[in-house]
């Protein structure tokens, strides 16, 4: 199963640059981020807001660091900048499914599918950035407008030509002053492949899921 947030490469890779000096210092360790993230306890789960597409490059910079930190790549890999589109997600039972490719010759694909109930359609967005080298890719599936109000009876979201290396999921998305809200652990799986619900365990709410993947060696 592939590791959640604080574990392994995760944590090595918020750990990494000022937790030595801190620690001789007596201070906590903190993690540096680049602007206009705050730093963060070493170890503890990265509270990213979604990424978005910024005219200054921050919203690049942000999923690069998302990207670099969650797969421990080299400081300075570059990461392109994400491709995002906008779907809209209908409740009423039924099971949709919305994906999109992304890398050389469409290489890795992200799959988001479900089944809801509530109100009306709300619109989600889905992001798909790669490192420089094609061999690691991001997928961001969120409610811009932070928490969704649909009440979600399932949930996948799905990688193709890579393994999933971290995945989280939030029952709230991080919205103007508000963070990211994870699911408790329970209530949803990693595999090699997926990020889902456990029926049964899973409590309905979902506002967000992160996937970042690497390259299956077929692919590399």
């Amino acid at each position: 199963m592939a590791a959640k947030a604080g574990k392994g490469g995760v944590e090595r890779a918020w750990s990494r640059g000022r937790a030595g000096a801190d620690v001789a210092s007596g201070v906590r360790p903190t993690c540096p981020l680049p602007r206009p993230v705050a730093t963060l306890p070493c170890g503890s789960e990265p509270k990213m807001a979604a990424p978005s597409r910024s005219t200054n490059g921050e919203g690049a910079s942000l999923w690069a660091a998302l990207l670099l930190a969650a797969v421990a790549l080299r400081p300075g890999e570059a990461v392109s900048e994400p491709t995002t589109v906008a779907f809209d997600v209908r409740p009423g039972g039924v099971v949709h499914s919305f994906s999109q490719n992304v890398g050389p010759g469409d290489k890795y694909t992200c799959a988001f599918t479900y089944a809801s109930q509530g109100g009306t359609n709300e619109k989600w967005q889905m992001s798909l950035g790669i490192s420089e080298d094609s061999q690691h890719f991001t997928c961001t599936i969120w409610r811009p407008q932070g928490k969704s109000y649909l009440y979600f009876t399932q949930f996948k979201a799905e990688v193709r030509g890579a393994e999933i290396e971290y995945g989280m999921a939030y029952s709230k998305a991080a919205f103007e002053r508000e963070s990211d809200v994870p699911l408790k652990n329970e209530e949803f799986e990693v595999t090699k492949t997926a990020v889902s619900h456990r029926p049964g365990v899973f409590k309905a709410e979902l506002s967000k899921l992160v996937i970042v993947a690497k390259a299956t060696r077929s692919e590399l």
